[in-house]
């Protein structure tokens, strides 16, 4: 069956449905990675968004439930280049159309995904509607000029109640501002207990649960539009050893009066190579996120950078002169991508155990 994507330029690209059938507006992304579909699906830094995959095959090694990065699909559609008729893999229990059908993802196939990403990459916030129908033009007009980007889109992936999950090591309190499950997993590794917080959980709830830690979780959107978010993070930076990733790391530069922006196209991929400016090690990292922390805006904060990004120069990580805080932009745990700075769970650890 024919499907459509409505570009805000006026322009229109043809293609095939291929998972549920319907209609959808969101923002356009692009992600770089060559494997990793099914946990970019899964993601929940991707709600609110349209995802574009550059590589050019999709679904060759089918779907595995035991790598999913959340309950459920959180991407409002999907668009790739072509199919793959059949998959294989040994872990797989199904196939990619069907995983998308069930998960109810609007998804494109047949789409040129070159012609796709050079858009994107040349307007900031480039728009999109996925439709299994022709609309007309004063149509999209309208739905164009009315659409705006949804506000806390982390109330729709973080946990509703407090999660406990039980451990022999360090216990660790973390904020679920719509958290991949492999960080979790990496602390699970690592024999924590762990307690998991909704994202409006307050500070004082969550010194009272007496963790050596706090994890600033993932997650999507603008950290700006999470309510009540700084000021809490700034209250338990006090007091015990945080350490954030992507959203938490952006949470974290808030909570200390530093200031982030939006990115042209932002970061989504496995290949994005950054540089700890201490030691001159370089990592190739798994990034997901549209923002970033000003450099500018960090003086006066206590706050210094750590890391950079060597494409683009921006802020890779921060840690606080006073406290035992510290964030990267970027995800040690991967999934999908790869795993160079793994070894970030084990530091911020060791810094729990020194501070208590």
């Amino acid at each position: 069956m024919k499907a459509f994507l409505y570009l805000e330029d006026g322009s229109c690209l043809c293609g095939e449905s291929f998972g549920a059938s319907g209609e959808t507006i969101g923002e356009l992304v692009f992600n770089t990675c060559m494997t990793g579909y099914q946990e970019v699906l899964t993601d929940p830094s991707y709600a609110g968004q349209i995802v574009c995959m550059t590589y050019p095959l999709i679904g060759n090694y089918g779907i595995d439930p035991g790598v999913n990065e959340s309950r459920k699909a959180c991407l409002k559609a999907f668009i790739i280049k072509e199919a793959a008729p059949l998959h294989s893999n040994f872990t797989s229990r199904g196939g990619l159309e069907d995983f998308l059908k069930e998960q109810g993802v609007i998804a494109l196939k047949n789409i040129d995904t070159r012609k796709l990403t050079r858009k994107i990459r040349e307007i900031a916030g480039f728009k999109g509607i996925v439709s299994n129908r022709e609309l007309l033009p004063e149509e999209l007009d309208r739905r164009f000029e009315e659409y705006r980007l949804e506000k806390n889109l982390v109330e729709l992936v973080s946990t509703a109640k407090i999660e406990r999950i039980p451990g022999e090591g360090a216990h660790i309190a973390v904020i679920d501002y719509g958290s991949k499950r492999n960080i979790i997993r990496n602390l699970q590794a690592r024999g924590c207990r762990l307690t998991v917080f909704p994202f409006s959980a307050a500070a004082s709830e969550i010194l009272e649960a007496g963790p050596d830690g706090i994890m600033l979780s993932n997650g999507p959107g603008d950290p700006a539009d999470v309510p009540g978010a700084a000021g809490t993070v700034r209250i338990l930076a006090e007091k015990k050893p945080l350490f954030g990733i992507c959203l938490g790391h952006q949470i974290l530069s808030l909570a200390f009066g530093a200031k982030t922006y939006k990115l042209k196209y932002g970061h989504h991929g496995g290949n994005h190579a950054i540089k700890d400016i201490q030691t001159g090690r370089c990592y190739i990292t798994s990034q997901n996120h549209e923002y970033a922390v000003d450099p500018s805006s960090l003086a006066g904060t206590g706050l210094e950078v750590t890391m950079i990004n060597l494409n683009d120069n921006t802020v890779e990580g921060i840690r606080h002169r006073k406290y035992p805080a510290f964030s990267v932009q970027f995800h040690p745990e991967a999934c999908p991508g790869p795993r160079d700075a793994n070894s970030l769970f084990d530091d911020f650890l060791e810094t729990c155990s020194i501070r208590n």
